[in-house]
Formats: C-alpha cells, structure tokens, sequence
C-alpha cells in the first residue's frame, strides 16, 4: 500500500513540473512555455478545429492547415484558452457565435486568411480582449459600430485588407477612444495601437472625416504607421493624407447646355451634357426606353476638375430612327439628376447643295489618291444589299466616309456620310429587278474610276443566286479600289465591254506564273462555269421559250469562240 502511495505522489509531482504530459491532440503536440500549456498543430491535413482539445490547454496555435471557417461551439471543452492564434489557414467565414465559450480569450490572431467580413458582435462574448490582428486578409468594409464591444484593445491590426472607404465614426464611436475624451490628461490611460497602412483608400469625398481623424489623432491612440498614402482616383494616388484637402460630398447635378437639336440626315451631332458632383458619378445615356451606349454612338467622358465631368455622345451618321429624347442620367451614392435633350432630325431635301457637295477638286487633293479602299458586296437579297470596305488611312480613328446611291445613270444621288470605324452599310427596300449604282469615296470627295459598283436586283430568288454568285467573281477577281496604280486595269461603271476581258486575263497570268498549267485550268474552267451558268439564267428571262433556247445556243457557241464573254452586257 505504501509503494501505490509513493507512485502516486511522485505522478503528481512530475506533472507539476511539466514531466509528464497530460492527454493531447492526435497529429499536434503539447507542451508548456510561457503562455502556459500550449496546443501547437501544424498538420496541412487538418481542416477543422480539432474536438478534443484538454480542458488545461490556455493556448491554441493552429497555422498552415485548411481550416475554412469558425463555427459555433467548437471551443466548448477548452473553457481555460486565452490565445488564440489561426494564422495562415484558409478561413473565410467566422460565425457570430463562434467564441461563445471564450470569455477569457485575451489575443486572437487570424492574419494571412481569406476573410472578406467579421460579424463584429462576436466580441461580446470576449470583454477581455486585447490584442485583434486581422492583417492580411480582404476586409473591405469597416461598420460604423465595428469597435463597439472592444473597448480593452491594446493592438489592433487591419492592415493589408482591401478597405476603401471607412467613416472617421468608426473610430469616434470607440468606447476608447469617448473614454479618453472624458477623462482628464493628468490620468493615466493604456494606449493603443492602430495599424491601417496598406489598404487601397480611396481619396474623395467620403473619406473626408476619415482623414481629418487621422491628422488629428493623438495618444491614447498611436498609429503604427502614419504615412497612410491614396491608392485612387488617379489625380491622387500615392498622396499622403496629411497632403490631401478633400471637400464635402455633393448630389449630381447636371446642365445640358442645350434642350433642343435639330440636324439633318447623314450629318454627325455631338450632344454635350455638364455634371457638377462629388464623388464623381456614374454616367449613363438613355434614348427613349433604351441604353444610348450601342455601337453606333460614341460615349466619352472627360474629368474638368474636382467636381466637374463633361460627357459627350457622338452619333456619327443621323438617321430619322435617331430623333427623340436623349436622357443624360449622373449618379452617385447621395443621389442622381437627369437631364434631356431633344433631337429632331430633317430628312434630306433634293437639289440641296449643302447634302450635294461640289465636285471640283485643286490639286492638293492629288495626295488622297494614294488611298486604298477595297469594296465589295457581302450579300445580296432580292430588296437589298450589305457593302463592306477595307480601308488604309493615315488616321483610321478620324477618317470619314461618303456614300453615294441611285439608280443607274440618275443624276440626283442618295448621299450618306459614315463615321470613323465603320466599314459596313446595308442598303434596304430597293425595287426587283431594277439597276443600281453604289460609290464609296472619302468624305465629301467626288467618285472617281475604281469607286463604284453596279448591280441589278433579281426578280425571283433563283435568278438572285445566279446574280449573286456572278457579283462575287467580279468583286473578288478585280477588286474595287478607290486609287489605281499605274499599269493596273480596274473594274468600275465607267468601263467598256473590254474591262472584264482584262482583268481576267491578268488573274490568269498571275496564277500561271505561281501554279502549276492543270490547276490552272481546272479553276477557269470553274470561273467559265459559274459565268456561263449566270449568262444562261439570264438568257431565260426574255422572248419565248423558242428565242430563249436559241440564245441560249448562241451564246455557247460565241463562247467557243472568245473564252470570256464580257458581263458588262448583262446590266
């Protein structure tokens, strides 16, 4: 009996003085240090807080796992945890009941996780709490009554976070800091210490009060770092605050200049609309119902000065469907203000010499024949046709161009400006069988050989294929430039039944020079098809059905004769 009571009496006396280990983790260790009995984990397979942590241990270190979040009663059985410390995990959300059974938690340390918010009324259940370092997360918003329930801090670090904006009342509100302001300088009070260096601050505004606390701030408070500096707007980045003079918030207010528009069809016009605010606001044009910002129109937005914002929507081409109201809409977080403007829209009045530009060039003009511009036709249906164009310019972003449209041989054209950065335009409700001339030029300037296309609409879809396909060969083999060099053949509505002639023979040429006598002649006898297939659907438009099969024979045999007939014919 005598030797079980020595056992026993030597067990407690080796475990006062930390001989012998009580029960610990599986997978951490235990030990003691000056914090006391410590839990240290540093398994990267944990992903939860362990369990069966002893009821002693007064200091928990779990760093590098995969923890995730802080849940509600994880922390019941460890009522004697006075630090805490998770750095390094990947929380990133922490339950507003999570440290309910830590009324003596003294640190709590959770730097280098992923935590985007913080239910600040957690900290209810920890009135002891010192030390709070929350560096190195994504915090973004900072309550107004955030430090409500932490008014024993000595340190808080929020640091490295991705704050923006937060209101000078944050920090007024502090029990703290309303503490200090009572009392008098002559008593001692425990200071603390406030990290908020690295965060991206915004500098307008909203940050006013903010920036005036910081300034001003003195003991008990202590900034770690006091060269707080603005990451945005951009006239401000990299300004300390103790640089910045920020101004009060505004509500938008906006001044069109103008109500009333009136412009006529194929003009550009430029509508202008002023807004005095602070923080810059967001600006959005409306057209009826609809979001004026389409591809059509242009959209800038030019910064005055610190309150002043000039917006500009440009509609390069007008056409009727562009009359209406125009809605120029300013907001920000006090509010917004709208202002319109009407557009009326004349549509083009015949004879007008002002939609008719003058045709007589000086010779200075002479430099804007080196221009290349290659047109074609991308689609053809019986009422219509889509045209698209390459153009190499000096100033792509700046130059214009005209669009001249009729029916072959009138004298009065349709005339349509296009505006920089746009090379295609549909041309819609055009008659049957019915022929038509389009020219392409720079803006205002005369059309000249190489600038035009003419083609005839079909009177039936079959007959359009035909037409179509025959279009495309003539597009593709002698493209259609705005400026020939010397030595070229172009083919344009001012050539002679010889042109087509040409320009075959020089592709044929070309392709001789670069490929092989069989698939040369395999691709011409393809052209030679599609051709000879496009003449006899045309020939099967007049007379009788006798005249047709006799033209129709007739024209094989001239084909034998010549091995290009001319489609200049067919129009």
């Amino acid at each position: 009996m005598d030797a079980a009571w020595h056992l026993i009496l030597l067990l407690l006396l080796f475990s006062e003085f930390g001989l012998v280990s009580l029960s610990c983790v599986t997978g951490c260790s235990c030990s003691n240090d000056t914090f006391g009995r410590t839990l240290l984990c540093m398994t990267s397979s944990l992903n939860k807080i362990p369990d069966d942590i002893p009821p002693d241990i007064r200091k928990v270190r779990i760093e590098k796992c995969h923890l995730t979040e802080l849940s509600r009663g994880l922390f019941g059985r460890a009522n004697s945890l006075e630090y805490l410390w998770l750095n390094f995990n990947n929380i990133t959300l922490m339950h507003m009941k999570s440290l309910e059974d830590l009324k003596g938690l003294q640190e709590l340390r959770l730097q280098g996780n992923k935590l985007r918010s913080i239910p600040w009324t957690a900290f209810q259940d920890t009135p002891i709490l010192r030390i709070l370092d929350l560096k190195h997360n994504r915090l973004d918003v900072l309550p107004e009554h955030a430090l409500k329930f932490l008014s024993n801090l000595t340190y808080l670090d929020i640091s490295f976070n991705q704050l923006t904006i937060i209101s000078k009342d944050v920090f007024t509100n502090w029990p703290l800091y309303l503490k200090a302001q009572e009392l008098e300088r002559t008593e001692i009070i425990t200071n603390v210490v406030l990290a908020l260096n690295d965060n991206p601050w915004m500098c307008d505004c909203r940050l006013k009060g903010f920036v005036n606390f910081v300034k001003a701030v003195s003991p008990p408070i202590i900034l770690m770092n006091s060269y707080l500096t603005c990451a945005s707007p951009e006239s401000r980045a990299g300004k300390f605050f103790h640089e910045l003079e920020l101004k009060n918030c505004m509500k938008p207010i906006t001044n069109s200049l103008v109500s009333n528009i009136t412009v006529q069809v194929g003009l550009n016009v430029t509508l202008r609309c002023l807004i005095t605010a602070s923080p810059t606001p967001s600006i959005l044009w409306t057209h009826g119902l609809k979001t004026a910002n389409i591809k059509a129109y242009n959209v800038s937005t030019v910064l005055i000065d610190e309150e002043t914002v000039k917006s500009e929507l440009v509609i390069p081409v007008v056409h009727l469907a562009d009359a209406g109201v125009y809605n120029c809409l300013a907001k920000n977080f006090l509010g917004n203000s709208t202002s319109s403007i009407t557009v009326h829209v004349q549509p083009p009045r015949a004879g007008d010499p002002s939609m008719f530009p003058s045709y007589s060039f000086s010779p200075s003009m002479s430099s804007d024949e080196n221009v290349y511009i290659d047109v074609r036709i991308t689609k053809q249906t019986v009422y219509g046709i889509s045209l698209e164009w390459f153009a190499v310019t000096e100033n792509p972003s700046e130059t214009w161009y005209t669009i001249y449209f009729s029916k072959y041989d009138d004298k009065e054209k349709d005339i349509i400006n296009i505006g920089p950065g746009i090379f295609t335009y549909s041309v819609n409700d055009l008659l049957p069988a019915t022929k038509y001339e389009v020219c392409i030029t720079l803006k205002s300037q005369k059309p000249r050989k190489g600038q035009c296309i003419v083609f005839v609409t079909g009177s039936d879809i079959s007959e359009l294929e035909q037409r179509e396909k025959l279009i495309h060969i003539i597009v593709i083999v002698c493209a259609m430039v705005l400026a020939v060099p010397a030595g070229m053949y172009a083919c344009t509505t001012e050539t002679r039944l010889n042109c087509i002639e040409k320009c075959l023979g020089l592709c044929r040429r070309r392709r001789k020079a670069q490929k092989n006598l069989k698939k040369d002649n395999a691709k011409e006898s393809t052209f030679d098809s599609l051709q000879a297939s496009s003449e006899e659907g045309l020939c099967q438009r007049e007379g009788n059905e006798e005249n047709r099969r006799r033209r129709c024979s007739e024209d094989k045999v001239n084909k034998a004769k010549a091995e290009n007939k001319n489609p200049a014919e067919l129009y």
